[in-house]
């Protein structure tokens, strides 16, 4: 059966963990903790020496990274399908996950600050902006990224605006997307994974301490 080395909290393995729900595949859940440093031992190591989940073990096959592990899920469990076949829509599912990777994720520690009573800078609070305007052309009419059913993109983006709502990201002035929001977050695969309020908690200050050793790493270099 394959293992799926995870931690609830973690906002990037939770896009394997929906995937594997919305597609039924069966799979041994591995809980790696790193509040335990359990990422930085030997056994984890030898299967990411970059110390991060998740990771997929398949028989023989190793996989790292969220997209690489959605793609080969995708690709042996071809149904239910959540890659279009269209080329135009595999384009803007790519497009969604990589801007949602590369432009949104990076600002979860601004936000994540600014939840701890300070204000958000401006240059944030723009970029954020642009995503979502981004977001919502790509969206245009339809109920999901992919059209009418969900698809990778809808999870890649999921994940990640379900977070940033959480630490007080505002959707109103993107009606679209707050109500594609609510039809992600009412799926069951959204309620089985969704962290409750304690364990929210317990990610929010275990990730500003890590954000905090690092600046003072970087105040002493």
């Amino acid at each position: 059966m394959l293992k799926f080395y995870h931690h609830p909290l973690s906002p990037i393995a939770r896009r394997v963990w929906i995937a594997l729900l919305e597609k039924e595949i069966p799979f041994e859940p591995v809980i790696v903790n790193p509040k335990e440093g359990e990422q930085l031992k030997p056994e984890f190591l030898s299967l990411n020496p970059f110390h991060h989940v998740p990771v997929v073990v398949d028989g023989d096959l190793r996989i790292l990274e969220s997209l690489a592990i959605l793609d080969y899920l995708e690709a042996k469990h071809p149904s239910p399908s959540l890659m279009p076949q269209e080329p135009t829509q595999i384009a803007k599912m790519r497009m969604v996950q990589m801007v949602t990777t590369n432009e949104l994720i990076t600002k979860i520690p601004a936000l994540l600050m600014a939840s701890n009573s300070s204000e958000l800078d401006k240059a944030t609070v723009q970029q954020i902006t642009t995503v979502l305007d981004f977001l919502t052309e790509q969206l245009g009419d339809s109920a999901y990224f992919g059209g009418d059913n969900l698809s990778l993109a809808d999870i890649t983006a999921g994940t990640a605006l379900t977070l940033l709502v959480r630490l007080s990201l505002e959707l109103k002035e993107h009606r679209a997307i707050a109500a594609w929001h609510e039809r992600i977050i009412a799926r069951d695969s959204w309620q089985k994974t969704e962290p409750d309020e304690d364990n929210f908690k317990i990610w929010k200050k275990w990730v500003s301490s890590m954000l905090k050793r690092r600046q003072q790493q970087m105040a002493r270099s």
